[in-house]
């Protein structure tokens, strides 16, 4: 049973929150990427939630600027340091203050967020699980020197557009289902070529979509307009701007990162020498896999990541 409320943070945002199994156990912490929201983690919450499956207490944000959570208008207030300040507000609500998550699990921009707290408050989290989120060493490095990845992330540049919101949701959104259909999302499944798990992008999953993306896009769009990380234009130095000092790219906690080979916007080489940041890492590639691998395998992500936590 997934249970849903409002959690009010001390520092004025509020986070609509997704949430199952009992208060007062260890807490699992899952957090989503863009265009996604909560919901994505739903079948996760409840397995791990299940006494069997380790009786975790269970929790899934939306993030700042998604669905009902606050959505501060400031591009700036989309800066790492205050997407990484909700997150230990909601670790203190559901912890206790100063207390540390069993796991924090995170996907994409969820990722990036847990990249950043994993380094800046290493004692917040026993556990990191990363799934296609980039750590900001090998993607600084990637978009500076790999042609592949720069024309991979070449679609960040379309999404810092300030009409960006109103021609995504053109057309019932076409181009933000584009996202998903261009990976395999309506393929029917054991089409040639197409994921594992191909067709899950079903009516009903196009409903949930909808009804978070008609709550405002701009929120997950300051994601990108906040952060240089993205491939250089001719009128913005984006990733020749910035220099990440190494002491912000080491990351203590042992990590399991799941990496889709079939990504085709973050590509395998962001995973070359990441062991040099992530020394106690387990890396484990899923073929036949794209971005959106916790629609299309999930019992392979929880198989993998059930593993990892008993092991631990």
């Amino acid at each position: 049973m997934i249970e849903t409320w409002q959690q009010d943070l001390p520092h004025g945002i509020t986070l609509s929150c997704r949430a199952s199994g009992q208060r007062g156990r260890p807490v699992l912490m899952f957090l989503h990427g863009f265009p996604e929201a909560a919901f994505v983690w739903d079948a996760l919450l409840e397995h791990f939630a299940r006494p069997e499956n380790g009786g975790f207490r269970c929790v899934a944000p939306n993030l700042r600027g998604y669905e009902r959570s606050s959505a501060p208008t400031d591009v700036k207030d989309y800066r790492a340091k205050y997407l990484v300040q909700d997150i230990v507000a909601l670790m203190d609500a559901e912890c206790g203050t100063g207390e540390p998550v069993a796991a924090l699990i995170a996907h994409d921009w969820g990722g990036a967020i847990a990249w950043s707290l994993a380094n800046q408050h290493p004692e917040r989290l026993r556990q990191l699980v990363i799934i296609n989120s980039p750590h900001p060493g090998t993607f600084l490095r990637e978009l500076r020197t790999s042609p592949a990845q720069q024309a991979a992330s070449a679609y960040m540049n379309f999404l810092v557009r300030p009409d960006a919101a109103t021609l995504l949701a053109e057309k019932d959104y076409a181009r933000l289902f584009n996202f998903f259909e261009g990976m395999g999302a309506t393929a029917p499944p054991g089409t040639p070529g197409a994921p594992i798990g191909s067709g899950w992008l079903t009516p009903k999953v196009r409903d949930q979509y909808r009804a978070v993306w008609d709550l405002g896009l701009d929120g997950g769009l300051n994601y990108y307009r906040a952060s240089p990380l993205r491939p250089a234009t001719a009128q913005d130095p984006a990733v020749h701007a910035i220099e990440l000092p190494p002491d912000m790219l080491h990351i203590p906690q042992p990590t399991l990162v799941l990496w889709a080979q079939g990504d085709i916007a973050l590509l395998p080489g962001l995973c070359d020498g990441l062991d040099a940041f992530v020394p106690r890492m387990k890396l484990v590639p899923l073929p036949q896999a794209t971005h959106w691998v916790v629609h299309e395998q999930p019992a392979r992500v929880i198989a993998e990541i059930g593993t990892f936590l008993k092991a631990q």
